[in-house]
């Protein structure tokens, strides 16, 4: 019987995300059959995701009107105790992966309010509130990689929570972040306090950047004047994204390494894991499960939508993929800007909240 490719992931030392979260799929057994069945390691969420979750069917319905029933709640009170319910179960369901794996993996993620992404001290309060409120060693609180959040980052770490930054696009950002996740550990051993048990994930956007990247190519295409010129802008299309992660992954593998890593290590510290998000692809002429395909390499992250976990346990392929064709990848994003198409642009323009 071959064996299934998420638990093949998992071998490789990449671990399997849920980037879904309902209490459908709570009280259904859902989430144990994937943990116990294809290694499932961690669930990521965020507001559309809940905001989709309580607004399917009636599973809701009871705890809202208890919550209404205690007085004129705001719409924000009544989200968050929704929310906060299914987090703290999720993790509670996940709880024996982080033990087994010594805080490794089994996390939870829950984010600050997005009308928080330019406000560091807001981001920060909110951060620590939540960390109280749904009181899981297995939390990660979900801060975006903005200007802002970079010091909120730093101290949060410094601070000895879990943080799960997200939204990344550029690898000159998700550099500073690396070093707000280093200088927050600096911080907290200087304290004396433990840093072995201080877990974070890089949150690397994927597919996003390939519908931008492609729907410029493909504006080029149209007003191209021969077809050879044609036919070499269509070689680079559904290819800008992967290009870009492999190479942040040779950076990851710069960064934590050298003298300065070292004796955070030393002091039992783990490496901050790069996380592909947004992997499901949104081109139907595309393989679906290209982005996890292509991604694949130990201390990563792949946090999954429903289907795509479904199509790669059907038909993935795995193969350490993410250092393969560097030289390539390096290549075709020097002939994406040699296009007029700038990853720089993109980037900057996918990462505005």
């Amino acid at each position: 019987m071959a064996k299934n490719p998420l638990l093949e992931l998992r071998d490789r030392g990449q671990s399997v995300w849920l980037d879904f979260l309902s209490r459908d799929l709570l009280r259904t057994g859902g989430l144990e059959k994937l943990i116990t069945d294809d290694g499932l390691a961690g669930v990521t969420s965020n507001p559309s995701i809940f905001q989709k979750a309580i607004g399917h069917g009636d599973t809701y319905d009871a705890q809202v009107e208890r919550v209404l029933a205690s007085g004129w709640p705001s719409v924000t009170t009544v989200f968050e105790e929704l929310a906060v319910a299914d987090i703290r179960d999720a993790a509670d369901a996940l709880r024996r992966t982080y033990d087994v794996t010594r805080g490794a993996d089994g996390f939870v993620s829950l984010e600050v309010s997005p009308y928080l992404a330019n406000d560091t001290a807001g981001t920060i309060e909110e951060a620590r509130r939540l960390w109280r409120t749904v009181a899981r060693e297995n939390l990660m609180v979900k801060v975006p990689g903005t200007p802002a959040g970079l010091p909120a980052i730093r101290q949060l770490i410094g601070e000895g929570l879990n943080i799960n930054i997200t939204l990344l696009f550029s690898r000159d950002v998700y550099a500073e972040v690396a070093e707000a996740y280093l200088a927050g550990l600096e911080q907290l051993l200087s304290q004396g306090q433990p840093i072995d048990r201080i877990a974070s994930v890089a949150s690397f956007f994927v597919s996003r950047i390939d519908t931008m990247a492609d729907k410029l190519l493909g504006e080029r295409i149209k007003s191209a004047s021969k077809a050879e010129e044609r036919a070499r802008l269509e070689l680079l299309r559904g290819k800008t994204a992967i290009a870009n992660a492999k190479l942040a992954y040779q950076l990851y593998q710069r960064l934590f390494a050298g003298q300065r890593w070292a004796k955070l290590k030393e002091a039992g510290a783990r490496p901050q894991r790069l996380l592909w998000a947004s992997t499901s692809t949104k081109n139907p002429e595309y393989r679906d499960v290209m982005y996890v395909e292509e991604l694949i390499g130990p201390d990563t992250v792949n946090t999954m939508p429903e289907n795509t976990i479904d199509g790669f346990r059907d038909h993935g392929v795995v193969r350490d993929t993410l250092t393969e064709n560097v030289a390539a990848a390096a290549q075709m994003l020097d002939d994406l800007e040699r296009t007029g198409v700038s990853l720089e642009k993109i980037t900057a323009s996918c990462a505005t909240p």
